[in-house]
């Protein structure tokens, strides 16, 4: 394949060519990887650039490990944020990139204005379903909370007073989440890939496979309704009269920005949706509860499973098919959220580390075992990592997760009202590590979907995210520590913010067991002692009744 960007940049004289991870719906996990056929890097975020003697693969701080293992010494690795094309490469050279794969804003972010950027049509695969003919499916509103109309509502509202006359929503998961659809067009994601056009008047233009939408459309049929192929959006756009429009920055690609912006003004290129989602209601929630619940069963199962075992002949592989097997005994598990990360000893520095055939190492009594993973319910989404010893551990790594610890229990117990955003609590999770001269590479929390993706925006905890928290957004809290070539320690629960009276706090959503035996419980101070009391007796009350004898014994003895 390297062979074809080769020739790309020869025949249109280039000095070189962007490849990123991405299909044309800019989901973060998709069914079509080009980064990764090309540079056998298989991680969910990053990009290359192919010069004619020089090729740099560019990825974030959970891969930098990964990326070094799986792509060898014939890529320069360079770590963003520190680090961007703009950076190192010679200024006003000629890049090649697919128009359909980049947005104006990730194209600037990248290069700046001093390089000469070419697009160019490749042939690379742009259409990330076209081997999936799975129908869309609809939610009714006892399982979201809320009907179609009422949203709708909502954003005509804000369409109005920001004087949109047309709003491009090029983002799947918010159109999702807008019409009550679900899909199956990611592979682990209830995921619709589609576009829409919503005008004032209230017509929606809905562009996506025709074969798809025979379920949705009987129930909206209600809507003034247009369903086009996918590829129809110009067709459509010359039928408007000149207007106002709405895009999203993140999703909307150069080759679709310029066609609105050839015949319409621009005016707004932020996603009101993107809020709208963020902000969860009372049924999903309870929705999300309820699948934590579930999850938490089946985690606690795993754990005490694994923890009360020879680990003889036992490997990553192994683990994570026996994890699996005991969510799929739930009826309402459909499937993960995620790749299990599953790393024992060494794996489990890297940060977002897949087992494979070269990789699947066997678990040894004396290693940690990092373990990530998560499911998607009828009806919510899980993440929860959980790192697990199977013989005394060393003083300095008992400290090492203490301190992880310590910081995990610091965002539980955040004042929401007084630090207000991420970016302030992220400091509270980190403030341990620091003080030793410790940290990690990657945010300490993610926004996180409702039966949706498990990766959502724009809430999150981390140095840059200064969006302000509010009653009813999910987000992770796993700080963590990694140590290249031998453990790898993270914590993660999921959280919701809840509101009583004035006061906004955290509420756990996941439930299952932290393995008390890497703590040193003197380094805890009574309030962190009490909370890590208060935390495992809570999961006991929601897990016991559906555990077995031994397994019940076994957690009540964590607390």
């Amino acid at each position: 394949m390297s062979v074809v960007i080769n020739n790309i940049i020869s025949s249109n004289n280039l000095d070189g060519y962007i490849l990123p991870k991405n299909d044309n719906y800019f989901t973060e996990y998709s069914k079509i990887n080009n980064l990764k056929s090309i540079t056998n890097f298989s991680g969910s975020a990053g990009f290359a650039i192919f010069l004619k003697n020089k090729k740099y693969l560019f990825v974030d701080g959970r891969y930098t490990i990964q990326a070094e293992k799986e792509v060898g010494k014939n890529y320069k690795i360079c770590e963003i944020p520190y680090v961007w094309p703009k950076d190192i490469l010679e200024k006003r050279i000629k890049i090649g990139f697919d128009p359909d794969l980049f947005t104006w804003d990730t194209l600037k972010k990248y290069f700046g204005f001093e390089y000469s950027l070419v697009p160019l049509n490749t042939k690379f695969q742009k259409i990330s379903n076209k081997e999936n003919s799975d129908p869309f499916f609809n939610l009714e509103k006892d399982i979201t909370g809320e009907s179609v109309t009422s949203k709708i509502n909502r954003l005509i509202k804000i369409m109005k007073k920001k004087k949109i006359d047309y709003n491009f929503i090029s983002s799947g998961e918010n159109i999702c989440w807008l019409l009550n659809i679900r899909g199956n067009d990611l592979p682990n994601s209830p995921i619709a890939n589609c576009k829409m056009i919503l005008t004032k008047d209230r017509k929606i233009y809905f562009f996506s496979r025709k074969e798809q939408i025979k379920k949705i459309k009987l129930s909206l049929k209600k809507f003034k309704m247009r369903f086009l192929k996918e590829d129809n959006i110009l067709k459509c756009l010359t039928e408007f009269k000149n207007g106002n429009f709405c895009i999203d920055s993140k999703t909307c690609s150069v080759f679709e920005e310029s066609l609105i912006s050839h015949k319409f003004k621009i005016v707004d290129k932020e996603d009101t949706l993107y809020v709208l989602k963020s902000i969860k209601n009372k049924t999903e929630i309870k929705n999300m509860v309820n699948a934590h619940i579930e999850d938490g069963v089946a985690l606690t199962k795993f754990l005490y499973w694994i923890k009360n075992l020879k680990i003889n002949k036992l490997t990553e592989k192994k683990i994570e098919r026996k994890l699996e097997s005991f969510r799929k005994s739930n009826k309402n598990y459909l499937y993960p959220s995620f790749d299990t990360i599953a790393g024992s000893g060494p794996n489990g520095a890297v940060i977002h580390y897949r087992s494979n055939k070269l990789s699947n190492r066997k678990l040894k009594k004396n290693d940690l075992l990092l373990l990530d993973s998560g499911g998607q319910y009828k009806w919510g989404t899980t993440d929860v990592t959980r790192t697990v010893c199977f013989s005394e551990v060393s003083n300095k790594v008992k400290e090492i997760f203490t301190r992880v610890l310590k910081g995990h229990i610091g965002v539980a117990l955040s004042n929401i009202k007084k630090e207000k955003n991420g970016h302030n609590i992220d400091k509270i999770a980190r403030k341990s590590l620091n003080s030793i001269g410790l940290d990690y590479r990657h945010g300490t929390g993610h926004g996180v979907g409702a039966f949706l993706n498990v990766h959502e925006g724009p809430q999150g905890i981390s140095k840059n995210n200064y969006v302000k928290l509010k009653e009813g957004m999910i987000l992770s809290n796993e700080p963590g520590f990694y140590k290249k070539n031998e453990f790898g320690i993270r914590i993660e629960n999921l959280v919701f913010i809840k509101k009583i009276k004035s006061r906004l706090f955290f509420e756990n959503l996941t439930m299952a067991p932290i393995d008390i035996d890497l703590i040193n419980v003197k380094m805890l101070n009574k309030k962190e002692r009490d909370y890590l009391f208060k935390y495992h007796f809570e999961v006991y009350n929601n897990i016991s009744p559906f555990l077995n004898k031994d397994e019940k014994k076994w957690l009540a003895s964590l607390i």
